[in-house]
């Protein structure tokens, strides 16, 4: 099997502070070096290692990525995983072309289809199908080679009411859509996916899932993804990449790699849920503060036989929104165990005004067979089916301290399947 993507010491380096990295002084100062003395770039030896919960100490410069160096063969689906920060999105825009590396190679072999951030490769004033042909051009392909997958594309976004609309009226979740259906079915030979499907809602988000499984399974084509969802990442993936301050700290099976990053993540009881691992963000919602049953620690013990999780969450609205809080909860193997979702239950969608301050005060109260265990908590706030605002991924650690369950027995959640803590809430 060929090699599809190779990285050979790849090295990204930023200077802090500045758009550019480069003034006149130090491209004269790099030119005497490199080009007349033939020495190494003096600016390379300078970069501190990428560690954004660091204060900058003497150098200006800092390796967003350093020494990355691996190989992909052609038809595998690789995971790449790592906190915020440790280089995951560099990495990729590195191999889409977006910017260049500082030092190393990196050799591709075959046509890449990237969606990177929310409208990548999109052109505001044009409309969805125009941005479709646009996007097959860039990637070489006619007129007619595009016009063949047209409907297929515009089917699997689901946004055919709104492909002869300007995308710049498109909420972020059709955005999200229309640019995965073009970068997955015009024939790349290597899928690049960041994080950015988090934007989508979960229908989408499965469906995306599969389509991936189907190009590197039926089709033999490579793909990199990117996502802060253990289960998604095991479910698709084979080999994973586990990042740490833009260096690759492990590579091998998916299975190992997120058990190291799993066992790796550091939950301080100092750090408040508000800052703890925000993977979606929206400019509509402005959040202040959140407590779990009055504190703003991640990190919760809960002993039984009290079994009620108090969210409070105060912000401000920016924009007229509707939307609702949901939670779920999962196992260290980022396992879905149960989930609370009011509008499957009736609920009444909130509705919040432009410059309203707002607070939102929800009661989970979990049922006998989850009182023992250690979970993980990821919540947001949301449209359902419709928008993502606000999402925390892993945010809290939930330590339950009791009885198993009434009978002294562990409920299998396999064999019992996901548990509705709304229906625990009468």
């Amino acid at each position: 099997m060929s090699t599809a993507i190779e990285f050979n010491h790849v090295g990204k380096q930023y200077r802090l502070g500045l758009v550019s990295t480069k003034t006149l002084s130090h491209d004269l100062n790099r030119w005497w070096h490199t080009a007349i003395l033939r020495q190494e770039d003096p600016y390379l030896r300078i970069g501190e290692v990428n560690d954004r919960a660091s204060a900058a100490n003497h150098s200006q410069y800092v390796w967003a990525l350093r020494d990355i160096d691996f190989k992909v063969e052609q038809g595998d689906v690789v995971g790449i995983i790592g906190k915020n920060g440790a280089g995951k999105s560099t990495l990729l825009k590195l191999l889409s072309k977006v910017t260049g590396p500082t030092v190393g190679t990196i050799r591709a072999r075959g046509r890449i289809g990237a969606l990177l951030e929310v409208g990548t490769g999109f052109h505001q004033e044009m409309t969805g199908r125009e941005n479709i042909y646009m996007n097959g051009a860039i990637l070489g392909m006619s007129k007619a080679e595009v016009s063949r997958k047209l409907d297929e594309i515009v089917e699997f976004s689901g946004c055919e009411r709104y492909i002869d609309t300007p995308v710049k009226r498109y909420s972020s979740g059709m955005m999200v859509r229309l640019g995965f259906a073009v970068a997955a079915h015009l024939d790349p030979e290597i899928l690049v996916v960041d994080e950015v499907l988090a934007v989508g809602d979960a229908e989408f988000q499965k469906k995306a899932i599969g389509k991936m499984k189907d190009v590197s399974q039926g089709e033999g084509r490579t793909v990199l993804f990117v996502s802060h969802n253990m289960a998604s990442i095991k479910a698709l993936c084979k080999t994973g990449i586990l990042l740490e301050n833009g260096m690759v700290k492990c590579t091998g099976d998916v299975n190992d790699i997120v058990d190291a990053y799993l066992a790796g993540r550091e939950f301080s009881p100092d750090k408040r849920i508000v800052e703890s691992n925000q993977t979606c963000s929206r400019p509509e919602l402005t959040i202040n503060r959140i407590t779990l049953n009055g504190k703003e620690d991640n990190v919760i013990h809960l002993k039984y036989p009290d079994r009620d999780l108090h969210f409070h969450i105060e912000g401000h609205c920016n924009q007229n929104v509707k939307l609702e809080f949901e939670c779920e909860l999962n196992d260290m193997k980022e396992n879905r165990v149960a989930q609370y979702v009011p509008v499957q239950n009736g609920a009444r969608i909130i509705t919040l005004q432009t410059d309203e301050d707002f607070v939102i005060d929800e009661t989970i109260h979990l049922p006998r067979n989850i009182c023992n265990g250690h979970f993980n908590l990821n919540f947001e706030l949301c449209h359902p089916f419709v928008q993502t605002y606000a999402r925390w991924e892993n945010a809290i650690q939930l330590y339950l301290i009791g009885y198993e369950t009434s009978t002294g027995t562990s409920a299998d959640y396999k064999v019992r399947g996901l548990l509705n803590l709304a229906d625990t809430c009468q």
